[in-house]
């Protein structure tokens, strides 16, 4: 076995590096597999990430020179700035079910992150805002939802056994029309709209949902990007998001809650397509494109992928009238008949208890590592 550093002008281990999930995979019915082209990102100067970060992708090959596992670091400026910490970030991490396999990727990873000046290292945990975080330690019987990172169940006990422990848990529920939310609830929610003079616009166009971007960048780094651990999102960061979602959007899911008209709350849910990205395997050309637009249009499961409320508003039911939200999205639409919510931190207790009482089912958790290095 050996290990080899990747560099973006290497085609074939480039194509090495983005392949070897599809063989990794090809017998387990739950794995959704990446954009191709998108992956083939990752690798271009131009990528967004590395205006403010460096990264590092190693491969392991067996002796027959075949590839048996991949792992990707990154050392993210913004981010050690922000916390004022020495962090190293893993993500990309694929590997066939050999302890020393692991153990060999991760050791030139460590040595990586130690040569950039780093002492500490967390993951999985990816490049941007859009990338999921967390390795799968429960629900390994569900496909994931679009975006959502999955694994092998025998991943956790490989990093475990490399020193990594739980940094926090990370989980996903689902809810459905046959879900009863508690009338009172409900009526929190009209009642506090009415008083407070809360209201969330329904946005029925592409066009209405980008005049309301910056409204939702600013949600998103005053209610959710500090406490998830990231810095602030860029404008290219926010392009870059706008640009993976808005093509399977439907805006009617996409909701901002104002009061005296201040954006004060958001909802980010999108249709998911995971079903078609199965069916064309990665390519998005030359008609994966109309496969997944097709998906969007007739699946009927929502990914929620984001919520959150200004702290100062969580007091005056601004938090009911979300969760209405969120009620709304399912039961309002003839399309839609389930909403999985994906990834709710275990330290966002206020979130949570409002979860409990709202009987969503948790089915899935992901779970974030770190070590010293």
């Amino acid at each position: 076995m050996r290990i080899t550093q990747l560099f973006p002008n290497d085609r074939r281990n480039r194509n090495a590096f983005i392949n070897f999930p599809f063989k990794l995979y090809q017998q387990d019915p739950n794995w959704i597999p990446p954009l191709k082209i998108d992956m083939r990102k990752i690798f271009k100067p131009n990528y967004p990430f590395y205006d403010y970060g460096k990264a590092a992708f190693f491969l392991a090959h067996n002796d027959d020179d075949q590839i048996i596992g991949r792992l990707a670091v990154a050392n993210n400026h913004r981010y050690n700035e922000f916390h004022n910490t020495k962090t190293a970030f893993f993500y990309y991490f694929e590997v066939i079910n050999d302890n020393q396999v692991a153990r060999s990727l991760f050791e030139k990873g460590f040595s990586w992150a130690e040569s950039q000046g780093l002492t500490h290292i967390m993951g999985p945990k990816g490049f941007t805002v859009l990338d999921g975080f967390g390795m799968l330690v429960k629900g390994f019987e569900h496909q994931p939802a679009f975006g959502q990172p999955y694994n092998p169940d025998y991943y956790p006990q490989l990093v475990e056994a490399l020193g990594f422990t739980k940094t926090k848990d990370i989980y996903t529920g689902w809810i459905d029309r046959s879900i009863e939310f508690p009338e009172k609830i409900l009526k929190a929610a009209r009642l506090v709209e009415k008083r407070m003079g809360f209201h969330a616009p329904m946005l029925k166009t592409k066009s209405e949902l980008k005049k309301v971007i910056n409204d939702f960048k600013m949600l998103y780094n005053e209610s959710l990007a500090a406490p998830a651990g990231n810095p602030p999102l860029t404008d290219e960061d926010m392009d870059n998001m706008v640009g993976q979602l808005l093509w399977i959007a439907d805006p009617r899911l996409i909701k901002l809650i104002y009061k005296d008209g201040k954006a004060v709350g958001w909802m980010l849910a999108y249709p998911d397509v995971g079903n078609a990205l199965k069916r064309i395997n990665g390519r998005l050309f030359p008609l994966g494109w109309l496969q997944i637009m097709l998906e969007a249009r007739r699946t009927n499961w929502i990914n929620l992928n984001g919520i959150g409320i200004l702290e100062e508003y969580q007091r005056l039911g601004g938090t009911a009238v979300l969760f209405n939200e969120i009620y709304k999205s399912v039961m309002d639409f003839d399309q839609y008949d389930y909403a999985e919510m994906l990834q709710m931190r275990e330290e966002n207790i206020n979130i949570l208890l409002e979860v409990e009482n709202v009987n969503i089912k948790f089915h899935k958790t992901h779970r974030l590592y770190e070590r010293e290095l």
